[in-house]
């Protein structure tokens, strides 16, 4: 399986957003949007905002399922979207952090999954033609987000059974690929595997995409950002890596570029950012 993926990889072209995003950065700092979740919740969207009319009668309740606005109340993450590029993002991610059926089955629509990721990508690139068209010498791109999902594969729910998993890597990677393809098909012109605080999770996530983009030849291959999350003062992530660990763990994918999201504010992160800078060899 290996040797086939390599083959049709080395052949496939890339959708030339790279090259691109590399003449910008030769010149100046591209910012990329900021939270989703808060920008959601100023907006305080109730219950009823949630189910929409398509999911009135659902049997659970869906408040707090963020991505599903993007098919229930689109026009909020349309404005949420429009505000970070009116403020000048060069980069938006799509509304998809729990964009996996893994995640979404909290609120039994893991059926959704696929729609999710394409009717949120779709919308995001909606917002960032109209964008470019504005200011043709600033174009503006969709990152496709993958979040961690809410299961780990590096440490047990269970404190007593401390090698119990409640999910598999191949299951993790079946609900990825479906994601990716959800995002592609939507028009993501980056893919971001962000918020990593279990890296092995991460390594599925990228499996998937080299998976998906073996699979489907005809579609050009997008460029990868990866950010990791780490949780105290101590620069690690919760299954344990420091920050150098964590770049040597995921540089097989050749990422575009590497990142850490905010996790302790950016006071304490400026340190960790240097090192992050330091060892990486792409765009931080």
């Amino acid at each position: 399986m290996g040797s086939r993926h390599v083959l049709k990889m080395a052949s496939q072209k890339d959708n030339g957003v790279a090259d691109i995003l590399h003449g910008i950065l030769k010149k100046r700092i591209m910012a990329i949007d900021g939270a989703m979740g808060t920008m959601v919740q100023l907006q305080k969207p109730t219950e009823e905002t949630f189910r929409g009319s398509r999911f009135k009668d659902h049997g659970k309740d869906l408040k707090g399922n963020n991505d599903l606005l993007s098919i229930t109340a689109p026009e909020i993450i349309e404005g949420i979207h429009n505000e970070y590029l009116e403020a000048g993002s060069d980069m938006i991610e799509t509304n998809t952090f729990s964009g996996t059926s893994i995640a979404q089955a909290d609120y039994d629509l893991q059926d959704l999954a696929y729609e999710l990721n394409f009717e949120s990508a779709k919308l995001a690139k909606k917002c960032c033609n109209e964008w470019t068209a504005k200011t043709p010498d600033k174009p503006r791109f969709v990152c496709g987000a993958i979040g961690p999902t809410n299961r780990t594969l590096s440490i047990s729910p269970s404190v007593e059974k401390p090698e119990f998993r409640n999910i598999t890597y191949n299951e993790i990677v079946e609900a990825y690929t479906v994601q990716i393809k959800g995002l592609m098909d939507g028009g993501a012109d980056i893919l971001l595997v962000e918020t990593i605080f279990d890296t092995l999770n991460a390594k599925a996530a990228l499996y998937a995409i080299d998976l998906y983009f073996s699979d489907h030849p005809e579609v050009p291959r997008a460029p990868i950002f990866i950010s990791g999350t780490i949780v105290d003062m101590s620069g690690r992530t919760l299954s344990g890596q420091t920050t150098e660990a964590f770049i040597t763990s995921v540089i097989h994918a050749k990422p575009f570029c590497l990142g850490l999201n905010c996790a302790l504010g950016p006071a304490q992160m400026r340190s960790f950012m240097n090192r992050l800078s330091n060892a990486a060899p792409c765009y931080v």
